[in-house]
Formats: structure tokens, sequence, C-alpha cells
């Protein structure tokens, strides 16, 4: 079995990416996509690789924590427009498209707050973008949390993800397909 990732000692193999890259090969989205064994292609599956390591990582988490899907906030209320998900990431993003991984979200989001002085600063700053205070911390307490969650996430992957060679992040500047174009 060749292998792309391992996700603490667990391999994810080749066929797992070729498999999740037909998937999307045979959705809507394939007019869209880049060619296969192009620079593009490559970073694709690269990219499918970091979603499967999250799924893994994820699954293994909301397991040990006891989380079940049940409860779980919405994909709407916790990602409500295209500036959060850029903000939080494309595979943080993906990944919560499981209800499963939003319980983990709210499971680990669930202390994080902001203070009555991040609150009046902001609104001091922006004076006409919410009618009140309460809307205020909602909207700094949601972006609080969506930090909170992308930094434990990256964090969780940096520490249980080994990614095999051609199969390496995206954005890693040592991969070879990894180039700044116009």
């Amino acid at each position: 079995m060749s292998v792309a990732a391992m996700v603490n000692g667990v391999p994810v193999s080749v066929a797992e990416v070729d498999a999740r890259e037909a998937q999307l090969r045979g959705s809507r989205a394939a007019s869209s996509l880049p060619r296969p064994g192009t620079s593009e292609g490559r970073q694709l599956r690269r990219w499918l690789t970091q979603l499967l390591v999250t799924e893994r990582v994820v699954a293994a988490e909301a397991t040990a924590r006891g989380l079940t899907a049940d409860g779980a906030p919405s994909e709407a209320e916790l990602l409500p427009n295209v500036t959060v998900r850029l903000e939080i990431g494309s595979v943080a993003a993906s990944v919560l498209a499981d209800p499963l991984a939003r319980a983990l979200f709210a499971s680990i989001t669930e202390a994080v707050d902001v203070t009555d002085d991040a609150v009046a600063a902001y609104q001091a700053r922006n004076p006409m973008r919410f009618a009140d205070r309460a809307e205020v911390a909602d909207h700094l307490r949601a972006a609080a949390r969506r930090r909170a969650f992308r930094l434990w996430l990256d964090a969780r992957c940096a520490a249980l993800v080994e990614l095999a060679p051609g199969y390496e992040h995206p954005g890693d500047p040592r991969q070879p397909d990894n180039t700044h174009r116009h």
C-alpha cells in the first residue's frame, strides 16, 4: 500500500486520495478543477490529502471526547459567509461541513469569550457597523472562536500528521509545485 500520510501512526493511503479526487472530479465542480498531472493538479491532491488527514484528526478527537453530532451548531452558524470561510481556511471550512466536526468546534471553543474592553474598543473603531454592544460581542466572540479552533486544529495536525513526499502541504515552500505566478 502506498502511503500519502500518517495520522497518529495510522496510514492514509494514496488510494484514499485517489478516491477523494475521483469523487470530486465526478461532481458538478469537475469543470473548474485543474487537469490531473499538472502542477495545479498535484496541488489539488495535496489539498485533498490535507482534508483527509484533518478529517481523521477531528474524528479521533471527537471520539476521545465522547462527542456526537447531536446538538451541533449548524454550518451557517459557524461559517455565515465567504469572508469567514476564507478567514478560517479552506480545509477547516470544509471539515466543518460535518456535524461531528461542528460539535468538536463547540467543545473546543465553549470557554472562548471576549472582554467588555474589547467590545467597547471595537465599537469605538466601528460606530456604524452594529446597532448594539450585544451584536459587537457576538461578532467578536464568533471570530475569537474560529481563531481558537483554527489554532487548535493546526497544532493537532502538526502533532499527529506526517506527510509523505509528494503530499506535502500545498503551501509548503519546499515542495516543487509551490510557485507564485501571475
